[in-house]
């Protein structure tokens, strides 16, 4: 049924949406970088929590780290996360310099992430056909592209609690209709 991929994703997101507001993984991002605010002594830099989860989300979001984590883990091919490295960096810095040394902080997500992804490759590796990467991609950008609304208008969507999304989209990968 031509469109209805389109549909399911949607449906991820908003379903994705919701278990990350009941979760409210946007506010323990926040707590955290809250925190590492504190612990690094940049009380006086207002915009150091919302740097670093703007920036975490933006370097954490989409197939390069998951398909580059995954390559790492079962073929010990490091190329895609090295690239990604190189266009994490490049971001950061851009970043950092608009909205402060919170997004320095970001690697600690990242690291987190690609490496628990590294981890689980073996596991992760069958449930990751082709759809659920075109899935996991088509969802991935649009997290980004609201990333983009945040930067542009101010936060205007709690793109954190929607990470979710990510997992609902693999996950309709395997709906019988897909």
């Amino acid at each position: 049924m031509p469109g209805l991929g389109t549909i399911v994703n949607a449906a991820a997101i908003i379903l994705g949406g919701l278990v990350g507001s009941l979760l409210n993984i946007e506010g323990a991002m926040e707590r955290f970088g809250t925190w590492l605010r504190k612990v690094t002594h940049s009380e006086g830099d207002g915009g150091f929590v919302d740097g670093f989860v703007t920036a975490s989300l933006t370097v954490c979001i989409g197939a390069m780290a998951v398909v580059g984590s995954i390559q790492d883990g079962i073929l010990g091919d490091h190329s895609t996360l090295f690239a990604k490295a190189v266009l994490d960096l490049v971001i950061i810095v851009v970043m950092t310099a608009g909205s402060g040394k919170g997004c320095i902080f970001s690697a600690i997500p990242v690291a987190v992430f690609q490496g628990t992804v590294t981890a689980l490759s073996r596991l992760l590796e069958p449930i990751m056909t082709p759809a659920a990467l075109n899935n996991l991609s088509l969802v991935g950008s649009v997290l980004i592209f609201c990333v983009g609304v945040n930067l542009v208008w101010g936060k205007k969507i709690r793109v954190a609690d929607m990470l979710p999304s990510l997992v609902f989209a693999v996950a309709c990968a395997y709906l019988p209709w897909f």
